[in-house]
């Protein structure tokens, strides 16, 4: 079991934060030369929707949500509580809008509360999301995330899941829906650290449950 706490400095409102990071856990149950499967445990994030529109991409509805956040753990709370920052950020994608992609953009809530965080303010416009256990494959890359190469990165993910598929009963839950993971503040300029993630299911072998739906 991989206990994914990570040591990072965070920039935020001229204020320096370094403390470990914590990230939802997981074990690796599958992995290739350019991606994993990992099976992560039960976890709650903090989701804020940012609909589509043309003028709105991937960095700037993530800047718009992770706004929204950034103050749900600073005090924006109906307890007025701080909550230390983790790891990733996630952005998730949903191409299908009309208008463009709709994103949520989401905090990993840690696990001490137990899936019972602060109620959010009303005003923030964000909500509870709990996750059950399931399998997501995983690319990783480095630089600063961007609409190009998130495309491309998530295309070649597919690619070396289709040819790496073990047994008829894997499969893909959605190859259109797929989630950005951030691990770097944006000072940081080198070293960066992105993945992208897809749910999978049906990796028998490995443990994978079946699961469908989007999260």
């Amino acid at each position: 079991m991989y206990l994914a706490i990570i040591v990072l400095y965070f920039y935020f409102s001229n204020s320096y934060y370094s403390h470990a990071i914590e990230s939802p856990q997981y074990t690796v149950v599958h992995s290739e030369s350019d991606f994993e499967v990992r099976l992560y445990t039960e976890s709650s994030w903090m989701s804020a929707f940012v609909p589509g529109t043309t003028s709105f991409d991937f960095k700037e509805s993530t800047k718009d949500g992770f706004h929204r956040l950034y103050e749900y753990i600073h005090g924006g709370n109906l307890n007025s509580s701080h909550i230390l920052m983790t790891a990733p950020v996630l952005t998730s994608i949903n191409p299908s809008s009309s208008s463009g992609s709709d994103y949520f953009v989401r905090f990993y809530i840690p696990a001490k509360y137990g899936g019972n965080p602060p109620q959010p303010n009303p005003e923030l416009n964000v909500q509870l999301v709990k996750w059950k256990s399931h399998c997501i494959a995983v690319r990783k890359f480095t630089g600063f995330a961007n609409d190009d190469d998130n495309n491309k990165e998530i295309e070649a993910l597919v690619n070396s899941l289709n040819k790496n598929k073990t047994g008829k009963a894997a499969k893909l839950e959605d190859k259109s829906y797929y989630s950005v993971a951030q691990y770097n503040a944006s000072y940081h300029l080198s070293g960066r650290l992105n993945e992208v993630w897809i749910n999978v299911s049906g990796f028998t072998a490995e443990g994978c449950p079946n699961y469908q739906g989007n999260y």
